[in-house]
């Protein structure tokens, strides 16, 4: 069968979409100057303020704005990825240059420590002109490789091309190169480093650092990639003026270096600066060094990171538990009695509600910021970290005392404060509720309930305001209970109503006022010692004895006078026996690895050594101000089937007490995706650490040990 005859118009409707088409084919086809994906938008760019003047040098660079949370790396892009790569064609005797890499940050990505970029990027490249040239115009073509990566890594390319005139200044982006050059470590002139290495790892000592920089921790970037173990904690010290530090080798090393360079960044203040160093000793052989620790490797509980939203989750979840943790229990005594005290009151109860709930969501906030931001200047602090310091012990232990006491009858604050501040709390509930709730954050915050560690170890790695929304639902969480209640008109028919019985439930709950001094004088004890603790005491009974002469109707004004001057004078003295007590070295307090116990006192090498040798390891991150902890430790690693199974199976019991503040401590726990304690681990001879959940249970910890 013969075809039908093609139209004449639809021929030439063809023929002439073609000739349209046909000028604009090599264009297409052509590469530009930029190149969107879905991650990244890059370009190629150049500053040549001058023009291209024979002889004489100008900028080309790769620059790349990541979509948020993507990232790319650096020249030693850590434990995983790929630097960017730039493969240049231009005029035959111009010169592309190395990239001029900005100073990188560091990238957790679960169990890794990546080195990479985030957010806008310019990578400036130095290209020297020859003395011959005298064209008008420099092509320019550039092959671009890199790999970037949130979830999970992609590599992608872009071929670009750019046609730079010769005789015009050439400035569009002066600004961008400006903050990249900005961005450049610097040059020390005056830093003097050395090093050596074995098989503990390599040990840095640079001199003549900037003064400013003097007691600030600082983040070490090595520019050889493979050589060190970018996830392992490192042991960093200052010793007058000179700064050390230890960093463990990477067991998958091929290279042996005599000489290195790295970048130091204190303080987390950029643009830092770079140092080169003769490494002085005998390299271990490879696969010799001892087993890495936990930061290297993905716990067997946390393989896969958590998302926003479940993080949301498990906070407001870790927050209501919260309330079922003995630290909590005092502050909840006093909701008790503003609950009955407001039992026929409904809107007074609603509005009590919702005022504590902003109290303990504002405090979760601002403690939150307050701990992110010491972070970001470098500090090495964790969840509870107000808490390593004797001086918010001692204020706690006094508001707790003051409480107790007048909850006892000892003293009414009538008697002691100005009549405008003691009627406060009777004119303005709705303030003393939010100031309730603020106490609670207060004593809650050595507690870490189910749910917690996972969430709260996640959102130090969020930005700022992500980070921000995990605490506010933890906060939300711990009020969620008594907010419901509140919001409940049952509740109040379930209360008895208000009479004498109050008064004696008032006196009765001083007494966990008072249990919880005593738990924060020990506390005291196993921060500054016996010494410490002793002084507090003083400090109390001084105090609860001026709450008695101010406070007690019936006593004469002579009298209350006396008293009163013999009180400061008992408070000052007690005040010069604490404070100095408070600046002992931990080594005096009581510790948990002291001869005679099973324990040993923890540390990165120790792990390192035993696991090499083919031995099991349990290990306890702990604090004395923890009480989820101090439970723990008292019941199921206290329970003798739990010491024998340990025993028999020949494991190894490390304490890692970070009642004070410990970076090592801190850096560990980041390495298992944890900011706070307790965190139990449990090492096998070789593979993955398993991690155990925080309140333990002995059936737990004997089903872990069949596992190893």
């Amino acid at each position: 069968m013969s075809r039908p005859a093609r139209s004449p118009m639809r021929f030439l409707r063809s023929l002439f979409a073609l000739l349209l088409l046909a000028p604009a084919l090599p264009s297409l086809a052509a590469p530009g100057a930029l190149v969107t994906t879905e991650q990244v938008r890059a370009e190629l760019v150049a500053h040549a303020p001058q023009g291209i003047v024979a002889g004489q040098t100008l900028w080309l660079g790769l620059a790349i704005d990541h979509k948020p949370h993507w990232h790319t790396y650096w020249k030693n892009p850590g434990d995983s990825g790929l630097p960017t790569t730039l493969q240049w064609t231009l005029p035959e005797g111009f010169k592309a240059g190395e990239i001029d890499w900005p100073t990188p940050q560091r990238l957790p990505i679960g169990p890794l420590m990546n080195h990479g970029y985030e957010g806008k990027l310019l990578l400036p490249v130095r290209v020297e002109v020859p003395a011959g040239f005298s064209a008008d115009t420099l092509p320019v073509k550039l092959r671009a490789d890199w790999l970037v990566c949130k979830d999970v890594c992609i590599p992608e390319s872009g071929e670009f091309a750019l046609d730079i005139p010769a005789r015009s200044a050439w400035s569009a982006q002066g600004a961008a190169f400006e903050a990249a050059f900005a961005a450049r470590p610097q040059a020390l002139a005056s830093a003097k480093a050395s090093a050596t290495v074995s098989g503990a790892g390599l040990t840095l000592e640079v001199s003549g650092l900037p003064a400013e920089w003097a007691g600030k921790a600082i983040e070490f970037f090595p520019e050889a990639p493979g050589v060190l173990d970018n996830a392992l904690p490192r042991r960093a010290n200052w010793d007058g003026p000179r700064w050390t530090i230890q960093v463990p080798l990477s067991d998958q090393r091929i290279d042996a270096p005599s000489r290195m360079d790295a970048v130091l960044v204190a303080g987390g203040n950029e643009p830092g600066a770079r140092i080169g160093f003769d490494i002085a000793g005998s390299w271990p052989a490879a696969g010799t060094t001892p087993a890495p620790v936990a930061a290297t490797e993905p716990a067997a509980t946390s393989t896969a990171p958590l998302g926003l939203g479940a993080a949301l989750l498990f906070a407001l979840i870790g927050g209501a538990i919260l309330n079922l943790m003995p630290c909590v229990f005092p502050v909840l005594s006093l909701k008790v009695i503003g609950f009955a005290s407001h039992a026929d009151d409904r809107r007074a109860l609603a509005l009590g509600g919702l005022a504590y709930t902003a109290g303990v969501v504002l405090s979760f906030i601002a403690l939150a910021a307050l701990l992110l931001a010491l972070r970001a200047g470098g500090e090495q602090l964790g969840w509870g970290f107000q808490l390593q310091s004797p001086a918010v012990i001692a204020v706690l232990a006094a508001l707790f005392t003051l409480i107790g006491l007048n909850l006892a009858g000892v003293f009414e604050f009538g008697s002691v404060l100005p009549s405008s501040l003691a009627t406060l709390r009777s004119r303005h509930p709705l303030v003393d509720s939010l100031l309730t709730g603020v106490l609670a954050v207060a004593v809650a915050s050595p507690c870490t309930a189910p749910f917690m560690g996972a969430s709260l170890g996640f959102a130090v790695t969020l930005p700022p305001v992500q980070a921000l929304a995990v605490f506010a639902a933890l906060g939300l969480g711990m009020a969620l209970p008594y907010l419901a209640a509140s919001l409940w008109p049952g509740l109040a028919r379930l209360l008895p109503r208000p009479g004498a019985w109050m008064v004696r439930f008032k006196v009765l709950m001083a007494f966990p006022m008072f249990a919880t001094v005593v738990w924060l004088v020990w506390v005291i004890g196993q921060q500054a010692g016996i010494d410490g603790a002793a002084a507090l005491l003083a400090v109390l009974l001084a105090l609860a004895f001026i709450a008695w002469a101010l406070g007690t109707p019936g006593i004469g004004g002579i009298a209350r006078a006396a008293f009163g001057v013999v009180g400061a004078l008992g408070l000052a003295a007690a005040l010069s026996w604490m404070l100095p007590s408070f600046h002992a070295s931990a080594a005096t307090a009581t510790r948990s690895g002291e001869a005679g116990s099973a324990w040993e006192p923890w540390s990165e090498q120790r792990v390192a050594e035993l696991r090499a040798a083919g031995k099991p390891v349990f290990v306890d991150f702990t604090a004395a101000w923890c009480v989820t902890c101090q439970f723990n430790k008292r019941s199921t690693l206290a329970d003798p089937a739990v010491m024998a199974d340990f025993a028999a199976r020949g494991v190894v019991l490390l304490r890692a007490d970070w009642t004070r503040r410990d970076p090592a401590i801190t850096a560990a726990l980041a390495g298992f995706g944890r900011n706070g304690v307790p965190v139990y681990a449990l090492y096998g001879s070789d593979g993955a650490p398993q991690l155990l959940g925080e309140i333990l249970s002995v059936r737990e910890v004997r089903d872990a040990l069949a596992r190893l």
